[in-house]
């Protein structure tokens, strides 16, 4: 299941990684960071040859989802009807 979660940047340019999506990572890892477009992929450097042609498929489909959003192509619904419907 994929997880999503919001972040914000400072006035540096730094951003926090929340907590449960840093599990797996260690204080000091280098990470890759990728622009295309207005899409940021961010990615462990010991990983980045394995997953590279993944994540962008992951982020293009991403996209491609919230514009079908902000046309309000989605159905609202409550989050334990959201978990019924995942589950078949």
């Amino acid at each position: 299941m994929t997880d999503i979660d919001v972040t914000r940047m400072s006035s540096k340019g730094q951003i926090v990684i929340p907590r449960e999506m840093r599990k797996g990572l260690k204080e000091g890892e280098k990470l890759v960071v990728i622009k295309s477009g207005d899409q940021l992929i961010l990615q462990p450097a010991r990983h980045f040859d394995k997953k590279l042609a993944e994540d962008i498929e992951f982020a293009k489909r991403t996209e491609a989802a919230y514009r079908r959003y902000e046309r309000g192509e989605f159905i609202e619904m409550e989050f334990d009807e959201f978990l019924k419907r995942l589950r078949k």
